[in-house]
Formats: C-alpha cells, structure tokens, sequence
C-alpha cells in the first residue's frame, strides 16, 4: 500500500517547525528519521493531512554535556550516539542498547528523539530512558516544559506530548565512577523487535551497589521499571542468590502479554532470566569500573 495523500513541509529552523505545527496539530504528524512512522503511513495505520520533515533543523542535532547531564537533540541520529564518546563514557546503559537497534542502516536514518517519542513499548531507548529518570525537554509555538520520564510514556505510542509540541531534547544524568550498564534481549531473529528486553545499570562502590536501576521492554504497554528487583540488589554484593532473588522479584511483578509469538507464560520466564543475566553483566562491568573518573 501507498499513503493517502498529504502535504509535506520542510520547515529550516526550529521557530518555523513549531509555527507551522501550530496551524493544525491534530492533522499533522513530525517526519524525524521516518523508521517508523513511513511503515504506518505505507499501511495507512497513520493518515495525517500535513507531514513536517525536521531533517534540516542542524538546531536539533548534537549530543553535550553540562552540569553533570548529557543532553542529546532530539534529531540526533542512533548512529551518532552509537559512535560518541561522550555516550559511552556518560551514559553506558545507553551505550549498551544503541547497538541492539534493528540494523545499521535503521540506526542511520532513526533518531533519539524520535524513537523516545513513538514510544514503542518493546523498543530500546524509551526503556533507557525510563531507567535513567531522564528529563524530556518539549516545545511548542507557546514555549517549553520539561517532564521526567516516569511522567512521559502514557501507554503504547502514547505520551505527554501534546498536538502542537515537538520533543527537542533528551536529558541524561551522567553516570557517576562505578558505573556498569548491560541491555540484552530475545528476539526471534536479529533485528527484530524483541519478545523481551532487559536493560540494567549498576553503580558499585567497595563492591557494594549502591544504585540500581531495572527496566523491562515488551511485557506492558510502556517500559516497565521494575523496583522491586531493584530493592533486592541495592545495598547487596551481588551474589548468585541475590541475583536469583531479582528474578524472582521480576517474574512476581509482571503480568507480560501473550501472542502468537509467545505466551505471557514465556515472556515471564524470560523476563526473569535476562534480569538475571543482566545484573550480573552489569556488575561486572561496574566493578572494573570503580575508581575511574567520570
């Protein structure tokens, strides 16, 4: 299939986005890197009257870092953060799952802010946003508000946006020394959306974690932080009991989806084993961490 037909505009600075979003919100969609809203258009899913390309506002593209946070525009492709230093050395949990993104021609073309703002419950950087407590820097022809991550994901492909904003910015706290971060996932083949992911990151200080923070994709219609794994390993040394323990937190607190591509029964049990695996890895990397300067 085709899209119907729409008009597209491509406005050449953020002001000039913004005035013309305010002229009909509710029938106009925001064209970032287009990886997932061209499929909804081609099957018709999505049927807006005016389409606004932002790949020429160079305002919305960067990643910095300032008072202890790292700031990425929001048209900042995941190919960018994939390669910058400052991710890898500021974010790892971030780090982590950028390469778990479909396939490198995707990560070209698809953007941070984009991804957070569809909000795809089974994909990445909505989880690590999550995880992180990031803040979401949105503006509108009226102005900007700031909202923090657990304020932001409504439900599937829903968020606090409103009609007549665009998300600029995505804020990270930058990690402290010690610091480790894993993302793994199942999928049925790779690239594929996963049937589970598992995003981790740990701060360990004299072997002992002092931070953690967990979150599931694909087993609620958002990214599901899971606080009660969290509170089993924060104040722990990690061990494979307590790890054990985590999984077992996780699979006595979520109630996952089934479908033709796995029972809930299934999706559970995963959750509970990458959790596992996830921890350990993360502790890992944050233990060879520990000491080095942030």
């Amino acid at each position: 299939m085709k899209p119907v037909a729409f008009d597209l505009v491509r406005p050449a600075d953020l002001s000039e986005a913004l005035a013309e979003l305010s002229v009909d919100p509710e029938e106009s969609k925001l064209l970032a890197g287009g990886q997932s809203l061209v499929p909804l258009l081609n099957f018709r899913l999505a049927r807006p009257a005016r389409l606004i390309d932002l790949a020429r506002i160079e305002s919305l593209r960067g990643i910095t870092r300032d008072n202890g946070r790292l700031s990425i525009s929001a048209m900042t492709t995941q190919h960018e953060a994939e390669n910058s230093d400052l991710v890898r050395h500021c974010a790892p949990l971030l780090a982590a799952a950028l390469p778990r993104i479909a396939h490198p021609p995707i990560r070209s073309r698809g953007t941070v802010g984009g991804s957070t703002a569809h909000a795809d419950p089974a994909a990445e950087i909505p989880a690590v946003v999550m995880a992180l407590d990031a803040t979401l820097r949105m503006t509108s022809a009226q102005g900007s508000r700031e909202v923090p991550a657990g304020e932001f994901f409504h439900g599937f492909l829903t968020t606090a946006l409103a009609a007549d904003e665009l998300l600029t910015a995505v804020e990270l706290p930058v990690a402290p020394p010690g610091t480790g971060a894993a993302f793994l996932e199942v999928a049925r083949r790779h690239g594929d959306f996963a049937l589970v992911g598992a995003a981790a990151q740990l701060t360990v200080r004299d072997g002992t974690v002092t931070d953690c923070r967990v979150v599931l994709t694909g087993v609620a219609d958002r990214p599901h932080r899971l606080r009660e794994a969290e509170a089993v390993v924060t104040g722990t040394s990690l061990d494979e009991a307590t790890a054990r323990q985590a999984a077992a937190a996780t699979e006595a607190s979520i109630s996952p989806p089934g479908d033709l591509h796995a029972t809930a029964d299934y999706r559970r049990h995963v959750a509970g084993v990458l959790v596992q695996r996830g921890l350990r890895e993360a502790y890992r990397r944050a233990a060879g961490q520990a000491g080095t300067a942030s």
